[in-house]
């Protein structure tokens, strides 16, 4: 489905998201993409962000001819400097922070011989560090107003291990880490943090659900099939919402049943 599609096929459930200001990491495509189209279409105002420039100004075209209230800003949130003017940038243009969705990530995963410095360096400061710096620069707005809401996107490779899983699996398990820690020391700023771990999701690097290969996945998903990027982004509007003001320092698994299973079906331990 396309953009447009997309966006008319969600009804809003949050009324009291409109008007607010969200920034989504890694927004151009994928997971952040979806989550960015159902904010946007909860009628917040959401500054679309990756590192290519030419992806980002598409979907905030899209959005915007749609009737979002949208911001373009390219960058690596791996780099401070990037980041830095992604705040500034925010506040110039709508003068708060009130949602921060840190979804940016490298997702390379290799045998642990084959990881070298170069790589773990990257995912270090792409996975972990790029989301911590985002956090604290959100969290200082927040504190202002006493309120507030950090999602970090996890992943079930911070739960149970990818075979190959390094060193995605190492970040995304310091990410839950950082999500209890933070939500702990916010707490007391009305700020509540927390997580969504997606599991198999169909993004547009995804083959088609013909596949053999998709076919042979889902059969080990209890739901028996991918979740989709908007699903991801249900949850995220659920967490941002009032009805999850009692929620913080958690991580939510949608995963569509992996993770609560010790084996799949047919291949009993």
């Amino acid at each position: 489905m396309d953009t447009a599609s997309l966006y008319n096929s969600i009804q809003p459930r949050y009324p009291e998201l409109c008007g607010q200001v969200a920034i989504v990491t890694g927004s151009s495509r994928g997971i952040g993409k979806g989550i960015a189209i159902r904010l946007a279409r909860e009628g917040m105002k959401v500054v679309i962000n990756s590192r290519t420039a030419e992806a980002v100004q598409a979907v905030a075209a899209e959005l915007s001819e749609l009737g979002a209230d949208v911001l373009a800003v390219p960058g690596d949130i791996s780099r401070s400097e990037d980041v830095d003017r992604l705040f500034e940038k925010t506040l110039n243009a709508f003068g708060t922070v009130d949602l921060l969705v840190n979804n940016a990530a490298d997702l390379r995963r290799y045998h642990f011989f084959e990881v070298d410095e170069a790589l773990l360096d990257y995912e270090l400061a792409a996975n972990i560090r790029g989301p911590y710096i985002c956090s604290h620069r959100a969290a200082e707005v927040m504190r202002e107003h006493r309120q507030g809401n950090i999602i970090h996107i996890s992943s079930v490779g911070g739960l149970r291990a990818h075979w190959r899983g390094l060193p995605y699996d190492v970040t995304k398990g310091a990410i839950d880490a950082m999500t209890r820690a933070m939500a702990l020391e916010l707490s007391v700023y009305g700020i509540r943090v927390n997580a969504i771990a997606p599991g198999a999701i169909r993004t547009e690097r995804t083959p088609a659900p013909e596949d053999p290969r998709i076919q042979a996945i889902s059969q080990r998903i209890p739901l028996g099939r991918f979740g989709l990027p908007l699903e991801i982004g249900a949850a995220v509007a659920f967490l941002a919402s009032p009805d999850a003001a009692y929620i913080t320092g958690q991580v939510i698994y949608v995963d569509g049943g992996i993770t609560a299973q010790l084996s799949p079906p047919g291949q009993p331990l």
